[in-house]
């Protein structure tokens, strides 16, 4: 597919993004309006938007992909995402609603302490730029591969391009504008999805069912690993599921934050209920996808790519003909809008919020702050971009497996706090917390580094997240300090 229409394809997409931003911001948005949409949104909306949102870049491209390595596997985790989100919509969620948070991570200053609650803070800050650099890069890269370096544009350039248009149409609105577009983006990237498979198979002279059985036939369709010592062993995929969702949905306040423009904790469940259990056919269609691309690689003697995230998008831009070209171009451009436009605007809610106090200040007048959010705004794009920059210079590996990888470290922190927090009634002493949060994911990536030669060859998985979580609440459980008054 030529460069130019992939472009021009790109900026029709935009185009309608920026409408939607209009429509949504045609009258002045309040920082409230920017933080929670004025907790208006009609759970319906919310749920099918999240749908995108959870899905991203990452499973559009890299699920598919992964299957070259690991076959099946990952529905074993999407199993655990069910249990997950139960625990979300009846543990986390009404706690949220309860104290009518802004930022879910106040939760933690009431509990333990100002410390506890900064810290909890920056890991998701420090969680949700990485993840979101991760996001991003990804379709960046396509983008960059496909068009820009076709005119020998940089890859910087590239990625400043489409970043500054994400900070646009974000500006005005923030989660008042993104509850509207991850519809519209959840739709397109569905579309490709069933689109690209159609394709697929005519362009194979296969019927949808005939080619699923091939598929199901072969060893890519793996489910079940039984090997204890393997990181994609299925009771650790299984386990590594759940708590990927409770810290990168329920402790996330990119996620959250969606979850809490709803009405009221009533419709914030169903929000949650019906969003989960979509969540298991569409993923199962991704890795059916991924079985697809590679009989038709084979069939056509093309050789898989060493890095496994550039297989879908090379076999639909170069072997499907312009109409999955563009198809899919829509689609990845969907995933990518529809998890950075949402992190850049939970990460200038939690910066507002959690460091500048912009809930507890008097003496911040609305105009005043509407401008420091905008310079945070700002400021988070340009860290993000750099950090997409340093990625693009040491990239190895599939991006879903780095993305769970990084949540392991970072999210760990998080799920011990809120764990203790919530099923404890200790108090601790709130100024070693962050000493607590620093320890806990250091020790695991030396447990994690040296575990096949520590540990008779058994290899950490996604589980790091659940080890990670288990040291921190161990450490917060050393640094009691009584028990919370009646």
């Amino acid at each position: 597919m030529a460069p130019g229409y992939i472009f021009i394809t790109f900026i029709l997409y935009t185009a309608l993004l920026f409408l939607i931003s209009w429509l949504t911001t045609r009258k002045s948005v309040s920082n409230e309006g920017f933080f929670s949409a004025n907790h208006r949104s009609p759970w319906v909306l919310v749920a099918y938007g999240m749908i995108g949102a959870s899905l991203s870049g990452v499973t559009f491209i890299s699920v598919p992909g992964d299957v070259v390595n690991s076959s099946f596997s990952y529905m074993m985790i999407v199993f655990g995402y069910l249990i997950g989100y139960y625990i979300i919509a009846n543990v986390l969620m009404p706690v949220y609603y309860k104290l009518r948070l802004t930022s879910i991570y106040t939760y933690l200053g009431n509990r333990f302490g100002n410390t506890s609650y900064k810290t909890g803070s920056f890991f998701f800050l420090l969680s949700r730029v990485i993840g979101a650099s991760f996001r991003m890069y990804l379709v960046i890269n396509v983008l960059h591969l496909f068009v820009f370096s076709q005119w020998n544009i940089p890859f910087m350039v590239t990625g400043v391009f489409f970043m500054i248009l994400i900070l646009l149409y974000t500006f005005r609105g923030g989660i008042k504008t993104i509850v509207w577009t991850d519809t519209l983006q959840t739709t397109f990237m569905l579309v490709a999805l069933v689109v690209t498979i159609v394709l697929i198979t005519g362009e194979m002279n296969e019927s949808f069912f005939s080619l699923s059985r091939k598929v199901f036939a072969d060893d890519i369709s793996k489910l079940i690993y039984t090997d204890f010592n393997d990181a994609r062993f299925y009771l650790k995929q299984f386990l590594s599921g759940i708590f990927i969702t409770i810290v990168m949905t329920g402790l996330d306040q990119d996620m959250m934050q969606k979850n809490l423009t709803c009405r009221n904790l009533k419709e914030a469940k169903k929000n949650m209920y019906w969003m989960s259990a979509s969540l298991v056919p569409v993923n199962f269609l991704f890795l059916l996808l991924g079985g697809f691309l590679i009989l038709f690689a084979r069939s056509k003697g093309l050789l898989i790519p060493e890095t496994t995230d550039d297989l879908f998008p090379i076999i639909a831009l170069q072997y499907l003909g312009p109409a999955a070209g563009i198809v899919f171009v829509i689609g990845l451009i969907s995933a990518a809008y529809s998890s950075a436009d949402s992190a850049l605007t939970s990460l200038t809610t939690a910066f507002c919020v959690d460091f500048l106090n912009f809930e507890t200040r008097d003496d911040l007048e609305e105009k005043r702050a509407v401008k420091i959010r905008h310079m945070v705004h700002i400021g988070t794009a340009v860290t993000i971009m750099l950090v997409i920059i340093v990625f693009h210079a040491i990239n190895d590996a599939s991006v879903i497996s780095k993305l769970f990888t990084v949540a392991g470290y970072t999210y760990g922190p998080l799920l011990g706090l809120f764990s203790f927090g919530l099923f404890t009634k200790y108090r601790v002493r709130d100024r070693l917390i962050p000493v607590v949060a620093l320890l806990s994911p250091m020790i695991c990536y030396v447990l994690s580094a040296n575990s096949v030669l520590w540990f008779n060859g058994y290899s950490f998985g996604f589980e790091l997240l659940i080890l990670n979580g288990m040291i921190t609440f161990a450490g917060l459980f050393l640094i009691r300090k009584g028990r919370l008054e009646k």
